[in-house]
C-alpha cells in the first residue's frame, strides 16, 4: 500500500530507535510514532526530514497508535511540526491517540489547533479529500 518506505534505527545499550516513515503518495508522508523513551527523538527527526525537504509538499499523518503518553516538551515538538507544514502549505493529521493523550491535547487546548482522525486510514482518506478540492 505504501509507495516507498524508510525507517531509521539507532542503537544504544538499552534501546533500538526506529521510526518508520512511508510516502503513502506523493502528497503525504505517515509517520508511526512510539513511546518515550523515543519519542521525542523521533518527532525531531521528522521535523529535520521536513526543514530538509523545503521543496517538498508534503502533509503528514502521525500515528499515535503506540503512544499513551506525551509531555510538555513533545507537545512544544507537534506544535513546531505543525508551525513547519503550515510554512509550506501542507496539512498535519494526528490519528489514534488514546484517551489519555486526548485529555492532554483537550487540557493544553490543543484539540482547536490539531486535527484529528480515529484511525490512520481516516487521517489518509481527510487528507486526500483536501487535496481533491484545491
Amino acid at each position: 500500500m505504501f509507495s516507498s518506505g524508510m525507517a531509521k534505527q539507532r542503537g544504544s545499550r538499552n534501546s533500538t530507535l526506529s521510526i518508520h516513515m512511508s510516502d503513502w503518495s506523493d502528497n503525504i508522508l505517515v509517520t508511526d510514532l512510539a513511546d518515550e523513551p523515543h519519542l521525542s527523538e523521533e518527532l525531531n527527526l521528522l521535523i529535520d526530514r521536513l526543514v530538509k525537504a523545503a521543496d517538498e509538499q508534503q502533509s503528514v499523518v502521525v500515528n499515535f497508535a503506540n503512544v499513551t503518553y506525551v509531555s510538555s516538551s513533545n507537545l512544544a515538538q507537534l506544535l513546531k511540526l505543525y508551525k513547519v507544514l503550515a510554512e509550506k502549505s501542507c496539512e498535519l493529521r494526528l490519528c489514534s491517540v488514546s484517551d489519555d493523550v486526548w485529555s492532554v491535547m483537550m487540557v493544553t487546548g490543543l484539540d482547536k489547533i490539531f486535527q484529528f482522525a480515529p484511525d490512520l486510514l481516516t487521517a489518509v482518506a481527510s487528507l486526500q479529500d483536501d487535496e481533491d478540492l484545491d
